[in-house]
């Protein structure tokens, strides 16, 4: 029997990823995650927080969660936090480079023996007042300095959000309750944030002074993927990475925030084992608590 053969035509390859682009554009997954502001992002995860709290029992305020503080007093830091952002937006300068834990710290611990609804109460009365500062702000390119950053109003109530969700799940952890991811639309933003941080990250963890390029994929909802090159030169990746990460989106934000090691999330890593820990540290590094 006689085989017959049919060229391809040239031009397959490209039309077909033509096609696949217009259909879903590269690094974006499906099905799409619905765009959310800032500010939402940021109410939602006070929300998700008022919501755990107006639900503990009263010994369980006194649990202790982080550093030296209990449940109540992680509340108090949450207010002073909330505050600084407050005195930042009005242009003051002496929390520019004020310490995230010191600052807030007299704040925390003024909880003490204060009832737990006062201090619940208090804490998203603060909340709501920063949404109100920032009603009308959000697309303002300024820099806010506090706390050691200077970012605009949006990506700020990003952090904001991140540190929430963080700390939410720092109280589950203390009173035995699961973890909660955040909401897709959240998490699209927080990761998004994150990885725009990574350089600075890799500062703060001395490890910013080689050149690598960085293929990283972050999966779920919310998630992406991103061609980074991370080091003195900055800028988009080159097309052959020196090193790949995969991670689900949630776990790489429990990184970023410092309540997971490279030892507790699934990752799959491939290239050079130094440049990813390197990465992964800089990630880690991006914790304020």
């Amino acid at each position: 029997m006689t085989e017959f053969r049919v060229p391809l035509p040239a031009d397959l390859r490209a039309r077909v990823l033509a096609a696949s682009a217009d259909a879903r554009p590269p690094g974006r997954g499906l099905p799409e995650v619905p765009a959310i502001p800032p500010a939402e992002a940021f109410r939602r995860a006070a929300d998700a927080l008022a919501d755990l709290l107006a639900g503990l029992q009263p010994g369980q305020w006194r649990r202790p969660v982080l550093r030296d503080l209990d449940v109540q007093e992680l509340t108090g830091h949450l207010i002073g936090v909330e505050r600084d952002i407050q005195r930042a937006l009005a242009g003051e300068v002496g929390v520019a480079d004020a310490d995230h834990v010191a600052s807030t710290q007299p704040t925390a611990l003024a909880q003490a023996g204060v009832p737990p609804e006062v201090t619940r109460t208090a804490w998203r009365a603060a909340v709501e007042e920063t949404l109100e500062l920032v009603a009308h702000r959000v697309q303002d390119r300024a820099p806010v300095a506090v706390h050691g950053m200077r970012l605009p109003v949006g990506p700020l109530l990003v952090v904001r959000a991140f540190e929430l969700w963080t700390h939410e799940n720092d109280v589950r952890r203390a009173v035995g309750l699961p973890q909660r991811a955040p909401e897709p639309p959240v998490l699209q933003l927080m990761t998004a944030l994150a990885v725009q941080a990574l350089p600075h990250g890799m500062q703060r963890a001395g490890q910013g002074s080689a050149t690598l390029d960085l293929h990283l994929v972050l999966t779920g909802a919310g998630g992406g993927t991103w061609d980074l090159r991370l080091g003195p030169d900055g800028g988009t990746g080159g097309s052959i990475p020196e090193v790949v990460i995969v991670a689900e989106g949630g776990a790489f934000c429990r990184l970023v925030a410092n309540r997971a090691s490279p030892r507790d999330v699934v990752l799959q890593v491939s290239g050079a084992a130094s440049a990813a820990s390197a990465v992964l540290a800089g990630a880690a590094a991006l914790a304020l608590d």
